[in-house]
């Protein structure tokens, strides 16, 4: 626990850590991968070349600052770092690693305004938030161990059979090597995968593409051009080879109610809808489905999507939207005059997932057409950042 001093320092120096928290974070991982190059790999280089990582980091501790003094929203705010984290199999020992170069960071960027009293203040909230990410991690662990079909840390799984989906998506099966029962996943969850490329161990996240069946988790992968594990997934990845899962995470979840759905995706963004799509149809709630792509050949799922609406006929809406099509789908991009003629209602949950650009623009639009923030919901593929970065 801080002390009332402690508390004052951080409170009088806060504006100044803040005006120069970014230049801290873009300091913090080039050390810490001098300091310690085995946890390097937990990283994805490119959001470090990009910049989204450092910026993650800088926006999540400025958002614990902010909110520490009412525990519950300070807790709520965390809830992605430590989605992102358990994927990740993070563990207490990783944490003094952090809090060392992080520090070290903050004394390099400031200079000699870093006196050893603000250091201390600095370091003791440094221990605080890690305390408390420790604890949350903890419990996402022990429950998820819990479940029938659980486990902690990682498990090796086999592809046991494959799918394209697109021209630049492929599905992968992925059973348990061991034969036994995989745990439940809420339609909309990621889970982080461990595969070895040229002897090194790499982590991602990849959405669960459909619903929970107790034998087998989907992942459906765009092959990127600069991506180094999709990239592996595609060209390398075969039935019968192996790699490693560590728990299913992630907050964008279906809202229980009985409002409508809107389910906007662009490109790969469909992979967490198209299990909610699911879910939601299967307790009676109408959706609208509105999928973007380039063309026919980059369209992914259309099998999928046309058994639900056989199925679920007075329930679902499906709108094509491509670049270039044909006169079966709309042609262009999604925007606003278009969502106008299709949301349901500003009583509608809008779920919207695809790059950053196309979620800034439906995020804008829906709110000029009414839809409360509370409404609108949606999630990056890679490290969180406000919408309006884009």
């Amino acid at each position: 626990m801080l002390s009332h001093d402690q508390e004052a320092l951080i409170a009088a120096t806060a504006p100044v850590v803040a005006e120069h928290l970014e230049a801290i974070t873009r300091r913090f991982y080039p050390l810490m991968f001098e300091r310690y190059p085995e946890v390097k790999v937990l990283f994805n280089e490119v959001h470090q070349q990009n910049g989204s990582q450092p910026r993650a980091l800088a926006g999540a501790v400025l958002a614990y600052v902010q909110l520490r003094g009412n525990p519950a929203k300070a807790r709520a705010a965390l809830d992605i770092v430590v989605s992102k984290h358990v994927s990740l199999n993070i563990l207490p020992e990783h944490y003094p690693i952090v809090g060392e170069c992080l520090m070290a960071a903050i004394g390099e960027v400031l200079g000699d305004a870093l006196t050893p009293e603000i250091a201390d203040a600095w370091g003791a909230l440094y221990g605080e938030l890690a305390a408390l990410l420790i604890d949350l991690e903890d419990q996402r662990y022990r429950e998820f161990e819990r479940r029938p079909g659980g486990w902690r840390g990682a498990r090796r799984f086999r592809i046991a059979r494959t799918r394209q989906e697109s021209a630049v998506i492929r599905s992968f099966v992925l059973e348990p090597e061991d034969g036994g029962p995989v745990a439940d996943h809420l339609p909309g969850q990621y889970i982080g995968v461990r595969v070895l490329i040229d002897g090194e161990p790499v982590y991602r996240h990849y959405s669960l593409s459909d619903i929970a069946n107790g034998k087998s988790y989907r992942l459906s992968i765009k092959r990127e051009a600069q991506g180094r594990v999709s990239r592996h997934f595609h060209d390398t990845l075969d039935v019968g080879d192996t790699l490693e899962l560590l728990p299913p995470a992630g907050d964008l979840t279906l809202i229980e109610g009985s409002e409508p759905l809107l389910l906007a995706s662009g490109g790969v963004g469909q992979t967490p809808l198209l299990p909610i799509a699911r879910q939601a149809l299967s307790k009676g709630r109408r959706v609208v489905y509105l999928h973007a792509a380039i063309d026919r050949d980059h369209h992914a799922f259309r099998d999928d999507v046309q058994a639900l609406a056989r199925d679920y006929p007075e329930q679902l809406t499906v709108i094509d939207v491509l670049e270039n099509g044909d006169e079966a789908a709309h042609i262009g991009r999604i925007d606003q005059a278009l969502l106008a003629r299709y949301l349901p209602g500003t009583d509608t949950h809008c779920y919207f997932v695809g790059p950053q650009g196309f979620m800034a623009m439906m995020d804008k639009a829906l709110a000029a057409l009414g839809v409360d923030e509370a409404h609108r919901h949606y999630e990056h593929f890679g490290p969180a950042r406000p919408l309006a970065a884009a």
